[in-house]
């Protein structure tokens, strides 16, 4: 389990966005014996063989083939993005002798965390090399930014009321001298830059500060982006080692709700299927699960009353299933009873979230899957804390349950 979290953590800090983690992911399974498709051409699968299949390069697909005749296969969702600062197109101003960079936030990032940490930045950049037009991933991995905090005998009700406005607070300072953005940014690709022209980028700023185990026992995990690329890490290991026929979809913009050519609202996965199973297509999603993997809200012990008492989850206590009854979830008692029954074969435990009855619900994309491919669908995830924030925590403990679990799900 320790050298499963320590890949774990390795994988997270690799993966500053969601185009840096499918490559990761996809040299993973390129080492595992993985054929690599292409969407626009035409595919040949082989009994016995394993391919993957990645669309906008911040989405992918991995599957065994083929599909076992009598249960279809295993499904594991969960998304490649997490809320962050994102650059906005034209992002240098300057205000009171600094330079700074303009962002917008991503999804429902928690913003006051983000304050007086060292920053870095890393992305997808589309430029011109003389006419040629071509794409590269950066990675400038090192503190080239932050976000101050406003004094506290400026802001005296800073520690009771304090509120952050998203256009004018929450903007990093990068310099005093002067810069140029398209020379900084064009020669993160290559020295010369004679020649090189910046059309467009998808730059994100993230902590500079590496995953960690944390505790007196060091019994957990913190790190950025635990939701949800923890998820991606449990499925993809699950993939590889399960003698069960199993897919892993891994979908960029969930934060954002799915809606785009690359999300779970969009076709990538039913296209892959459809190609997989040909005419049998609709037998195969009678026969299949889908497992939408998102990390569950642990109970916090400061604030335990934001808990529904009997259905709130505890780090290091066992997987998550999520139920809701107005299907924000996508879990019935059918996909629960399978899935419960796998961890208890497994002797491992399972908690249960219901969010409280006076407060509001989100979602996953597994209603979104189940909708868009008719398929049965249970929602599960890994107890977390500081859920949006700049720095996750979870249990050492759940996501080694949760691997284990899918790796045998497709047995029951």
């Amino acid at each position: 389990m320790r050298q499963f979290n320590e890949e774990l953590i390795h994988f997270i800090d690799a993966s500053p966005t969601p185009f840096h983690a499918v490559v990761w992911m996809a040299q993973t399974l390129e080492c595992r014996g993985f054929n690599r498709l292409e969407e626009d051409q035409e595919w040949e699968l082989e009994d016995g063989n394993d391919y993957y299949v990645t669309r906008n390069d911040s989405s992918i697909i991995a599957f065994t083939y083929p599909p076992c005749s009598e249960k279809g296969y295993t499904i594991v969702g969960a998304h490649t993005d997490s809320p962050h600062l994102r650059l906005k197109p034209n992002p240098l101003t300057t205000s009171a002798g600094v330079k700074r960079f303009g962002v917008e936030p991503y999804g429902g990032v928690l913003l006051n965390p983000w304050f007086d940490r060292d920053l870095a930045l890393a992305g997808r950049v589309v430029y011109l090399d003389g006419e040629v037009r071509k794409e590269a991933l950066i990675n400038i991995n090192r503190p080239i930014a932050m976000i101050p905090s406003l004094a506290i005998h400026l802001d005296r009700d800073a520690n009771s009321s304090r509120s952050i406005n998203a256009q004018t607070d929450i903007v990093p300072i990068i310099a005093t001298g002067e810069i140029d953005f398209e020379t900084f940014i064009l020669s993160q690709i290559q020295e010369d830059i004679s020649g090189l022209s910046l059309l467009a980028h998808e730059l994100s700023f993230y902590d500079c500060q590496k995953g960690s185990f944390i505790g007196i026992h060091e019994e957990f995990i913190a790190s950025a982006r635990l939701d949800n690329l923890i998820s991606c890490y449990v499925g993809l290991c699950a993939l590889m080692e399960s003698s069960s026929p199993m897919m892993v979809a891994c979908l960029d913009h969930e934060e954002v709700g799915s809606d785009s050519h690359v999300g779970a609202g969009g076709t990538f996965v039913e296209e892959t299927l459809r190609r997989i199973a040909g005419s049998e297509y609709e037998k195969l999603m009678r026969r299949s699960l889908m497992v939408s993997c998102d990390n569950a809200h642990a109970q916090h012990p400061n604030f335990p009353g934001k808990h529904e008492s009997e259905h709130a989850p505890l780090l290091n206590g066992g997987v998550a299933v999520k139920i809701n009854s107005n299907h924000r979830y996508a879990t019935s008692a059918r996909t629960q009873g399978r899935f419960v029954q796998c961890a208890r074969s497994l002797h491992i435990p399972t908690q249960t979230f219901v969010t409280r009855s006076d407060m509001g619900c989100g979602s996953t994309i597994g209603p979104i899957s189940a909708t868009r491919l008719g398929i049965e669908t249970i929602d599960v995830g890994i107890p977390t804390l500081g859920m949006h924030s700049i720095r996750e925590l979870s249990g050492v403990n759940d996501a080694y349950g949760l691997y284990r679990i899918l790796m045998h799900l497709g047995d029951f």
